[in-house]
């Protein structure tokens, strides 16, 4: 399937992967997780779920919130991920076209949970 392929300190770029669990795995290095960060509900973000608690570097900013670790955009179909169509791919490029610095220290302030007692 084609994605844009976003690597720390590097632009994004156009790729192909393979569709099934192992390629995926492959491509951001562990175990996969959708990261919903993007406003268009036609994609959906792909990193490592355990990115930033094995010290992997961080790639880029989302608000207040860091990724770290490989991450890739693909499409999201009825029921797996999917290829983004050329003008998606474009758009994400673009977006990502500028390596951000960031350093280890923030990354480690970002980790964290939030627990809600009723």
């Amino acid at each position: 399937m084609k994605v844009v392929m976003v690597e720390p300190n590097k632009p994004a770029y156009v790729t192909e992967i393979g569709d099934d669990y192992q390629s995926l795995h492959d491509a951001v290095g562990g175990l996969i997780e959708p990261i919903y960060y993007l406003d268009d509900s036609r994609t959906v973000m792909v990193g490592n779920e355990e990115a930033k608690v094995i010290g992997l570097e961080g790639n880029r900013r989302f608000g207040d919130r860091i990724v770290a670790g490989t991450f890739f955009i693909c499409g999201i179909g009825d029921e797996d991920f999917c290829s983004l169509p050329d003008d998606l791919c474009e758009k994400y490029v673009q977006q990502f076209a500028v390596p951000e610095s960031i350093e280890q220290s923030e990354v480690q302030q970002d980790m964290g949970m939030t627990f809600i007692c009723f």
